[in-house]
């Protein structure tokens, strides 16, 4: 399924489409065929505008098994098209779906358009002469889908032809097998009858330029690149594999040829550790993880804060707690990279919006980093990690040098005090072995200046304030909030990370139905931007919907005392526009009603 996404995914871009994707990966590895916890799903939705979302409501379904129409069709909207595999609806594969009857025999799919095919029959058929065994030609059900698929919406096949042919070069009679499956599922659209029409859907009018597919933990790989190339450094990931953030160590260690060392370490503490001895070796130190290995990390990052070293730590959120739902997505983890370190121990926390946004987010953060000299945690979630976009390849004209200097005993002067700090109270940067710059590091509290150790009660309530204020200090490099929509009115509608699109999207259909909505999407999520307390309270009611328990809502309330609303989900599923755009109703009804 997985395959047939990204494979009608590169089709609809190559035919200009905007697209927008959702994978659904099964939380068990290899879990059993057929049954409802093996059940792996892939939602596209693809425009001729431009669009945000992967989509709500379901157009069309492709079921291959009872299990994955059970677990789907709740999706489907009603009239929408579904297609299933009569062959797998045998009694075998309805005790595994958990099934006492089909569905096909009862009056329960009534409200959609359904259409039997033979799938993998038919299948079967088209590469019985190859020598395959069962096994083998089942194999090439999905393309025999695929091909059915792309004739219903006039894709062309020739991106997927292509990729059957490299992906399979060294197994001819496997790539000849799924080429016939690809063209019979094509055929079969052409001469069957079961379907009343076809779709096309024309080009997207977007940004003028060269375009490419990019999926969210990619894109975070291709940023650090960037960054480290723009700053001449070079990137070191200490990483500890664990879903959904594992990709970026894969994609990464791709780019020796860049420079960039990849270690995957033995466990979580160790690849953080080795993330800050990079830093303090005057390299891009980068750590990845999701929400149980940040929550080992944790002491370790504490140790950057205080050696004031840059450092980029990756949260990749994930349902929790514990294993939780490891392939779902979630928001849930806010609150602990904000507090969960012992002590006043503050970072920076930069939020992705989309998966192209991870290219952008990763140079920012890294810019942050490196001009305050404080390790900064890059939150991004499954959805927005495997989800995948059209993406503009950019100019390397458009990124100017990301400037560091290390400075030398010329410079700084004699004695050296490691931690004298400039206008933003960055303190100095000093690559080990710098003749003459010998200073102490390590977790203990610093004299201020000096960096000596310091136990004086005065000293380290004026060290933590100077780590709290240069904190505060990054919201001058992150600019005011952004708002869509109205400047005033009676709802502001604020969304951080993997939710921007469907509340962006649910707001401008509230605003074309003639209600008084704004939306404000925030990047920034310590520090705050200065003018958000100012936003909040031009409008008469905020509105908050996170896939969590409400952290964003609770800090804003916290901090402006501003009568935030939240509107939470916890489904392990994104939200849907339609889910928000009827909370944006009620949510004005019941001002309205209440004033």
């Amino acid at each position: 399924m997985q395959l047939l996404g990204s494979q009608l995914t590169q089709a609809s871009a190559i035919a200009g489409n905007d697209v927008a994707t959702f994978p659904d990966f099964p939380a068990e590895i290899r879990a059993p065929r057929g049954t409802r916890a093996g059940v792996s799903g892939f939602q596209v939705q693809f425009a001729s505008e431009e669009i945000f979302t992967p989509g709500d409501g379901l157009d069309a379904l492709v079921a291959m098994n009872p299990a994955a129409l059970v677990t789907n069709v709740s999706d489907l909207k009603h009239g929408g098209i579904l297609i299933v595999d009569e062959d797998s609806f045998a009694e075998k594969d309805l005790k595994l779906a958990k099934l006492k009857a089909s569905p096909l025999d009862t009056d329960s799919l009534e409200a959609y358009r359904l259409i039997k095919v033979g799938i993998t029959s038919l299948t079967r058929r088209a590469v019985e002469d190859l020598g395959l065994s069962v096994k083998e030609a089942d194999r090439c059900r999905n393309f025999f889908a695929m091909g059915l698929v792309f004739w219903l919406y006039g894709r062309s096949m020739e991106s997927t032809l292509r990729f059957i042919d490299q992906k399979f070069k060294k197994l001819p009679s496997v790539a000849e097998a799924n080429r016939r499956a690809l063209n019979a599922g094509w055929n079969y659209g052409e001469t069957t009858e079961a379907f009343a029409t076809t779709y096309h859907i024309g080009p997207a009018k977007l940004h003028g330029g060269t375009y490419r597919n990019i999926m969210g933990n990619q894109a975070l790989a291709w940023g650090l690149v960037t960054a480290a190339q723009r700053s001449n450094k070079t990137l070191f990931l200490g990483s500890y594999p664990i879903t959904p953030a594992s990709d970026i160590l894969h994609d990464l260690s791709r780019f020796k040829g860049f420079g960039v060392q990849t270690f995957q370490a033995e466990d979580e503490i160790a690849a953080i550790c080795s993330a800050i001895g990079a830093a303090f070796g005057g390299s891009m130190g980068v750590t990845t993880s999701s929400g149980p290995g940040i929550a080992l990390k944790m002491e370790g990052l504490g140790l950057a804060v205080m050696l004031e070293l840059p450092l980029l730590v990756i949260d990749i959120q994930r349902g929790g707690p514990s294993t939780g739902l490891p392939t779902k997505t979630e928001q849930a983890d806010l609150l602990q990279v904000l507090f969960g370190r012992n002590g006043e121990c503050p970072v920076p926390v930069i939020a992705a919006q989309s998966p192209g946004d991870c290219f952008h987010v990763a140079q920012e953060a890294w810019e942050v980093a490196v001009r305050l000299m404080t390790p900064v945690i890059i939150l991004s979630d499954g959805y927005i990690a495997n989800g995948a976009e059209p993406w503009r390849i950019p100019n390397v004209s458009e990124f100017p040098p990301i400037k560091i200097h290390h400075p030398t005993a010329e410079e700084v002067g004699l004695p050296f005090r490691p931690y004298e700090r400039d206008e933003m109270l960055a303190r100095p940067w000093v690559v080990p072995g710098t003749p003459e710059l010998m200073h102490r590091i390590g977790g203990l509290e610093k004299e201020d200046g000096t960096g000596n150790i310091s136990y004086d009660p005065e000293n380290h309530q004026k060290m933590v304030h100077i780590r709290a204020q240069k904190v505060a200090n990054a919201a001058q490099l992150a600019g005011p909030c952004q708002v869509d929509g109205p400047e005033t009115g009676d709802l502001l509608v604020v969304s951080w990370g993997g939710t921007y699109g469907a509340c962006m999207t649910a707001a401008r259909q509230a605003r074309a139905q003639g209600l008084s909505v704004a939306h404000c999407h925030l990047r920034w999520l310590n520090p705050f931007p200065t003018d958000l307390g100012d936003v909040l309270r031009r409008y008469r009611k905020v509105l908050v919907p996170e896939l969590n328990m409400g952290q964003l809502r609770m800090l804003l309330r916290a901090k402006y005392l501003v009568d935030v609303q939240g509107y939470n989900k916890v489904k392990g599923k994104p939200f849907t526009v339609g889910e928000l755009v009827e909370r944006i109703q009620a949510a004005i009804v019941e001002d309205g009603q209440a004033n």
